[in-house]
């Protein structure tokens, strides 16, 4: 295998790989880069066994062939070399090294056989649809600061994604029991019966960065366990999440007969700043409302005690409700139009929060005690 390759279009192709590698590996073959030459230019493939993602990039190939090399070890000399400059891979098939070579600049990279690199599957998914990137970037950013982290409830620890019952919408939802985000969207031609499925954080996070500033159409295919995207050069397939996930329509309020408006960026950056004080791990502040006010309060016996008047839209009997100030922060930053919806019960009743501008979005937060 000989190639010449431009560092920058290296650079790229290596980053999107090498971000699923995982630093630490008991098996010694998934911290490597699989690259493939061809007649059309150089394959990237890397996988950790749940998500595999395979790039293409132009390159001049003199021989065709198949190395491996450590991904993250390749990332970095890469990222290191001048801009601009070319950059040439060989493979020492006897000494089982890769040769990168550019300007003055001599690598050679340690290689594991080509044999024992895991084959990642390409058959055929049964549900496929195409959807903007710049709705998949929507979707994943309203829902995916509400994934869960707690291992044991490892069903929540990913974005439900399904069609409604009547086909009309697809819906995303994430829950980590503390609050809930749904996005909603007109469902794209294919998807109309595409089933319950879990795409895991990991996966969420891998294609977030993928779509980055791209353009252009997303191309998406289902199975029963496995969910692949198509972006540009880049394929990304994960497996997806085996489990239940729970019934989020119980938890959406539905009687709250409170209603607050709000400038969304007025609150958040005043919740932001109240929130200073909260030394604990919980950060509660409390909202009291009254007529047309809302007093944001918080106290700590270490740091001491931070309150904020706000103008609001409120007319309903006064209330004290108390929240995770973080989790009111994340909810406030999805908020892309002026006006942030709070539509309350009580001080022990979820909430639910909108976008006065945007009505594919909701979230739910629980109340805390303060």
């Amino acid at each position: 295998m000989k190639l010449t390759i431009e560092r920058t279009a290296l650079l790229v192709s290596l980053n999107h790989v090498q971000s699923v590698v995982e630093r630490r590996n008991t098996i010694p073959i998934l911290s490597h880069v699989q690259i493939e030459a061809t007649g059309d230019g150089v394959r990237f493939r890397a996988t950790d066994l749940e998500l595999a993602v395979v790039e293409n990039c132009a390159a001049m190939v003199e021989t065709p062939g198949m190395a491996t090399a450590p991904a993250h070890t390749l990332y970095d000399i890469v990222r290191k070399l001048p801009d601009g400059s070319d950059i040439q891979l060989s493979l020492d098939v006897e000494r089982r090294r890769l040769n990168l070579q550019s300007g003055r600049s001599r690598f050679a990279l340690a290689c594991l056989p080509n044999e024992d690199f895991p084959t990642i599957e390409d058959d055929e998914l049964p549900h496929r649809f195409s959807l903007p990137v710049a709705t998949a970037r929507t979707l994943l950013e309203r829902t995916k600061f509400a994934i869960s982290t707690e291992e044991t409830r490892y069903y929540l620890n990913g974005i439900y994604v399904h069609a409604t019952e009547d086909g009309s919408h697809v819906r995303a939802v994430a829950t980590d029991g503390h609050r809930l985000a749904r996005f909603e969207m007109e469902a794209p031609a294919g998807a109309e019966a595409l089933p319950g499925v879990i795409i895991p954080r990991k996966a969420v996070n891998e294609i977030h960065k993928l779509l980055g500033d791209a353009g252009g159409n997303m191309e998406v295919s289902v199975g029963e366990t496995r969910i692949r995207f198509s972006i540009g050069d880049t394929v990304l397939t994960s497996k997806l999440i085996d489990g239940t996930f729970p019934d989020y329509e119980r938890v959406i309020p539905s009687g709250n007969d409170k209603r607050m408006d709000v400038d969304a960026r007025v609150f958040l950056a005043a919740v932001d700043r109240v929130s200073t004080i909260s030394t604990e791990k919980s950060r509660a502040v409390k909202m009291a409302l009254q007529n047309e006010r809302m007093t944001l309060s918080a106290n700590s016996p270490d740091a001491g005690s931070a309150s904020e008047e706000v103008i609001v839209s409120y007319e309903a009997d006064d209330m004290e409700i108390g929240f995770n100030s973080k989790y009111l922060m994340d909810v406030a930053s999805q908020i892309d139009g002026e006006t942030a919806i709070f539509e309350l019960a009580d001080s022990n009743s979820p909430t639910l929060i909108r976008d006065a501008d945007d009505a594919s979005a909701l979230y739910v937060l629980m109340p805390m005690r303060v």
